[in-house]
């Protein structure tokens, strides 16, 4: 399934230093709800099973190592085309194929990934502008960025340069980020704040609406690369930002939680959170995304569990 864009894309809109000073985040309370989620609200039987079929769908489907190869990205692409084995799909009723909603790799590989997924509908995200430090200078961001998008790239991943957060330099933030939007063109653009080196949830609501006023068409909680990334805490602040966001203007943002994602449990936690917080329509692909790489793989398992009562062993899973 590709990220058809069923709504009006995000435009760049007019800095607006009130939004941002406006903000106020009570962490307790932020606390308090997200604690919730995963504790007190669940889905079971068959129930589960979709939702875990839908999680799929939402994966951006991930490898950023260092020793990241030809082979490793087509091996992922192929994951990506038949996420799940066809016989499952049908002991689980399925009438058709499903696929996962990206695959997100290194610029040096963009073209393996695009020629490998060729008619299959997935796109293909690059990870930009530095990843994951953004500490490169101006120049080579939008050099990188357009770089991608020539060699296939539909999704760039940027991330932001966290010490404007920091500093509180709000125009400096969305100055930035309006240029990388441009540099994107056609290309949707997901926006990485890397929360965990953000400082304050204050911050991280913050940086959501300034990055969301200069054409985010997502905003993404973390490279994977930090020591904290994605948590329920930081994503509740995030979608709340979006909600208000959407009411303000009646723009639709996505969201894509990264980082250390690996449960099926888990990411049906970051699908209540958005149904809950943001309603059905922000559960899917166009506006939802999980930045995973080993989560598929549980997915699998529990759906096997579901159809046959049983775990398979992982020697019996498709390589990713």
């Amino acid at each position: 399934m590709t990220m058809q864009t069923t709504h009006e894309r995000v435009p760049i809109q007019p800095f607006d230093l009130s939004v941002i000073e406006d903000v106020k985040v009570n962490r307790s309370a932020v606390e308090r709800r997200a604690a919730t989620i995963p504790t007190r609200r669940t889905v079971k039987k068959e129930w589960q099973a979709a939702w875990l079929l839908q999680a799929i769908q939402n994966i951006d489907l991930t490898t950023l190592s260092g020793d990241d190869t030809p082979g490793t990205v087509r091996r992922l692409c192929a994951k990506a085309r038949q996420p799940i084995r066809a016989e499952l799909l049908k002991d689980l009723g399925m009438s058709g194929p499903i696929t996962t909603g990206a695959v997100c790799v290194y610029h040096a590989l963009v073209s393996t990934a695009v020629e490998s997924l060729e008619g299959s509908g997935v796109p293909v995200a690059a990870v930009s502008t530095g990843f994951p430090a953004g500490l490169n200078p101006f120049k080579q961001k939008i050099e990188e960025i357009e770089a991608s998008v020539k060699a296939g790239a539909s999704e760039i991943d940027i991330v932001i340069s966290r010490q404007y957060v920091l500093t509180q330099n709000w125009k400096a933030l969305y100055d930035e980020v309006k240029a990388f939007r441009e540099a994107c063109g056609d290309a949707h653009m997901k926006t990485i704040l890397a929360t965990g080196e953000l400082g304050t949830l204050k911050n991280v609501m913050r940086a959501s609406f300034v990055c969301m006023q200069a054409g985010a068409d997502f905003i993404k909680t973390s490279t994977g690369k930090e020591p904290t990334n994605a948590t329920l805490p930081v994503s509740l602040v995030m979608v709340r930002a979006i909600r208000a966001y959407h009411e303000a203007t009646g723009f639709k943002v996505g969201f894509k939680p990264a980082g250390g994602i690996r449960t099926a449990k888990q990411s049906l936690d970051w699908l209540i959170l958005m149904k809950e917080e943001l309603g059905e329509e922000w559960m899917r692909p166009n506006l939802f995304r999980i930045g995973a790489s080993a989560l598929l793989n549980d997915i699998e398992r529990q759906l096997e569990h579901f159809a046959y009562g049983r775990y398979a062993s992982m020697q019996y899973q498709a390589l990713g």
